[in-house]
């Protein structure tokens, strides 16, 4: 590795999951060393103390590095090497309406998932667009590294947008987490886990886990799970949301066994049954509110005022960041390092269309991923993947197009909706309660 140093823009520098991503780039400076980290958000009130928080974080554990935090893009991407971007378009306020409006009818209400990944996507798409041509006025070499949900529509109207920029990467720490999670069940350290995996964003499935010996744990795995549930690695730090959610994949693997599922196609697969276990008065989006948000603003504010982030069970690093941080550094250090991106299929799974974006193994170096081949799938992941890939497509076109009738379409076909008279009561009110957000619909 040579004495290059580099300067990352976390765009969304305000997230309440900023901190673990200032930890891991703290662990990780040999690996990926900087010049200048810039925290970037256009909400000053959220900015301000991540930002300092990042600050005293740096000078404790990595002095050396610039660390500055703005609502000034022209600041955050001139000469930037890296962007990390994080957005969350319409807030909490929208992810709330997200939640809520589709639980009405009842149908799921979840930020990625069904109606609600539907009206988020077409707030987020505009702004991921904006934010790449920000980027690539001032360069086309910048490295976009994007995580901002939902990461499956996101991903696909970029390609759209932008088809021959191989310097956007769209990932997702899911796969990662199961994988940590997988991992304890067989004492096993995750990041020894060689994982098969195949399926579209937050639509997936793991073949198989095989460890350094080269057996495939998976059948152990499912077995365990099987006799005794599952947990998230991390149960101690989730909310009781999430710790129903991973229970969730006993019950899919009950009823088709054939590979470990990504715990999001529980609510494809069990639509009603989620609606009956959702608080239609209290979702996701409050529990996060009266708590990872409280806890993280009030804990940046103790280290403001202490002046130290030693001790702080925010300078913790953790899956996902750790993902982001070594993806980047793979590429500036060449390493053919392997990770699970969203990327265009292109033969990858050799039976569905080729401009779907898949989530399947790539080999990362300095010139982009290189796909590993998955080969044909059978006719039942086959048709739950296509009529997903038509939901995801559909959407987009309903935005590139401003298409009332591809939108209506697009939430008939998802399986979290079905039914064409509930697809348009919903379409109809998202599209009040989205108004100045989305682009108009004919």
């Amino acid at each position: 590795m040579d004495d290059t140093k580099y300067k990352i823009t976390i765009v969304g520098g305000g997230s309440t999951w900023t901190p673990g991503l200032l930890k891991s780039l703290c662990i990780k400076k040999d690996k990926l060393p900087l010049r200048e980290l810039v925290l970037y958000d256009i909400d000053e009130k959220r900015q301000e103390p991540i930002g300092k928080f990042a600050q005293i974080l740096f000078s404790e554990e990595n002095g050396q590095v610039k660390v500055i935090y703005t609502t000034s893009k022209e600041i955050a991407y001139e000469n930037t090497d890296f962007v990390f971007c994080q957005i969350r378009s319409g807030g909490f306020k929208m992810r709330e309406l997200d939640e809520k409006i589709p639980l009405k009818y009842g149908v799921v209400g979840q930020e990625t998932c069904g109606p609600g990944g539907f009206a988020y996507g077409l707030r987020s798409i505009p702004d991921m667009i904006e934010i790449v041509n920000d980027v690539r006025k001032r360069s086309k070499d910048t490295w976009i590294l994007n995580y901002t949900n939902p990461a499956a529509i996101v991903a696909f109207a970029l390609d759209k947008v932008f088809p021959e920029d191989k310097r956007i990467l769209n990932i997702c720490d899911q796969p990662i987490n199961l994988l940590k999670s997988y991992g304890k069940i067989v004492n096993t350290d995750y990041k020894e886990l060689q994982p098969v995996y195949f399926g579209l964003n937050h639509f997936g499935w793991f073949k198989n886990l095989y460890n350094k010996e080269g057996v495939d744990l998976a059948p152990i795995i499912k077995e365990t799970i099987l006799k005794n549930g599952f947990e998230p690695a991390d149960k101690e730090e989730r909310d009781q949301s999430w710790l129903d959610t991973y229970a969730m994949v006993k019950k899919i693997l009950e009823n088709y066994p054939e590979y470990l599922p990504n715990t999001y196609l529980q609510y494809y697969l069990y639509p009603e049954y989620k609606v009956s276990q959702l608080n239609p008065n209290y979702t996701r989006t409050n529990e996060i509110i009266n708590g990872r948000e409280k806890k993280v603003f009030l804990e940046s504010q103790r280290v403001i005022d202490k002046n130290t982030a030693k001790g702080s069970p925010l300078a913790v690093n953790e899956a996902h960041a750790d993902m982001i941080v070594d993806l980047a550094a793979a590429i500036v250090n060449n390493t053919n390092e392997e990770f699970i991106l969203i990327t265009r299929n292109e033969g990858t799974i050799s039976n569905i269309p080729d401009d779907a974006m898949v989530e399947v193994n790539c080999a990362m170096d300095k010139n982009g991923p290189r796909k590993f081949s998955v080969g044909a799938i059978s006719t039942f992941y086959k048709g739950l993947i296509e009529q997903q890939y038509a939901y995801e497509k559909l959407t987009c076109e309903a935005f590139f197009e401003k298409s009332y009738h591809k939108a209506l379409a697009a939430l008939t076909l998802n399986r979290t909706v079905i039914d064409g008279f509930k697809a348009k009561k919903i379409l109809d009110e998202l599209i009040i309660a989205n108004k100045g957000y989305w682009p108009e619909l004919l």
